[in-house]
């Protein structure tokens, strides 16, 4: 399979890493339904899908990728290399779905959580003196709180238990930050969001630079069965090589839809990290929120995210995020023309202020 090169940019990259070279062989690697490959089966050692789709994104992440059947499933077996009673650091403003999983695993007696601000730095610092795991979220999801992700990393190499550094970068993505580079040992994501791109399937991957790691994920994912399905594997390969485009715009309109909102009187507050797809804004209270969703025309009242489709939500009101601000609207925005964006948000705003 062709390989990335170094002096090729990440846009590149996504298109060539992961295809099959040489003369005569196809240009896209095929969908491979087995179950069996020889006398094992593909559980064991993965197929040619599963193979292509984790080069590519391994080559833009910097390691060895492995991929699973979820997000969920990524998390569960990253905390499998972990010792019953671990102390798992995580950011108290994080995806509901993993701190939900997380609270599971605590609440069974297998790891103890403790809950951080995301952007102090110095919470975690301290945090980490008596971790086993650092899982870090940044952007976090909802409310796009930033960690200095490289700050957590460098303090926990100097520890002399050395507690593992997971990076979630599901929000980032690898063209907005490789985490591997700043010092993380493990780096997550829900594939189903932008690297899938099309809200056409359910996968997840982690990524490490240390072979004994890549070797625990593998095996974690035979032992957890959390095999990633062959139709999901090619799907989200075919996404990763459009990823550098769709990113570069879907920022770019996020980016004028942040400065548009923080102009709007019906807007309290703005969350745009300076990059990226996602934001988030405040309105005055929940009802208000609310109202917004439901007077949304070309925006998709939807709580998931990083598709060609642009998609709003009131993450307050979703199990697990109580926390989150009452009037905070999550916007994951897509592909459509910014002013039809911006002309269906501003009504929404207009109506309800």
């Amino acid at each position: 399979m062709a390989g990335g090169n170094e002096r090729w940019s990440a846009r590149t990259r996504a298109i060539v890493a992961g295809r099959p070279s040489g003369q005569g062989q196809p240009m896209n690697v095929p969908i491979a339904p087995a179950s069996m490959l020889g006398l094992e089966y593909a559980r064991e050692d993965g197929t040619p899908t599963w193979a292509a789709f984790e080069a590519a994104l391994g080559d833009l992440e910097g390691g060895d990728a492995v991929a699973f059947a979820s997000g969920i499933a990524t998390a569960s077996a990253v905390l499998d290399a972990q010792r019953v009673g671990a102390r798992v650091v995580v950011p108290r403003d994080s995806y509901a779905g993993t701190r939900s999983h997380f609270a599971h695993e605590q609440d069974a007696g297998r790891i103890e959580v403790v809950s951080v601000e995301p952007g102090d730095t110095g919470a975690w610092l301290d945090a980490a003196a008596r971790a086993d795991l650092l899982w870090l979220e940044s952007p976090t999801n909802p409310s796009l709180h930033v960690t200095d992700i490289a700050a957590v990393a460098a303090a926990a190499r100097e520890l002399e238990h050395r507690p593992t550094v997971v990076v979630d970068n599901t929000f980032a993505t690898p063209l907005g930050q490789q985490p591997l580079s700043l010092g993380a040992d493990v780096v997550v994501h829900s594939a189903t969001k932008f690297i899938g791109g099309h809200s056409d399937l359910l996968l997840g991957v982690a990524v490490a630079g240390d072979p004994e790691r890549v070797t625990a994920l593998r095996q974690a994912r035979t032992r957890l069965g959390a095999t990633p399905g062959a139709l999901e594997a090619f799907l989200a390969l075919r996404g990763l090589r459009t990823l550098p485009v769709r990113f570069a715009e879907a920022s770019a309109t996020a980016a004028r839809l942040a400065q548009r909102l923080a102009e709007h009187p019906a807007v309290s507050r703005v969350r745009y990290p300076g990059q990226g797809a996602m934001l988030a804004f405040d309105v005055a209270d929940a009802e208000r929120a609310d109202e917004v969703c439901r007077a949304l025309q070309l925006v998709q009242h939807a709580t998931s995210l990083g598709g060609v489709e642009s998609t709003m939500e009131r993450r307050a009101a979703r199990p697990g995020d109580a926390h989150v601000a009452a009037g905070l609207l999550r916007l994951s925005v897509g592909l459509e023309d910014p002013e039809d964006l911006w002309a269906d948000i501003n009504r929404a705003l207009c109506s309800v202020n």
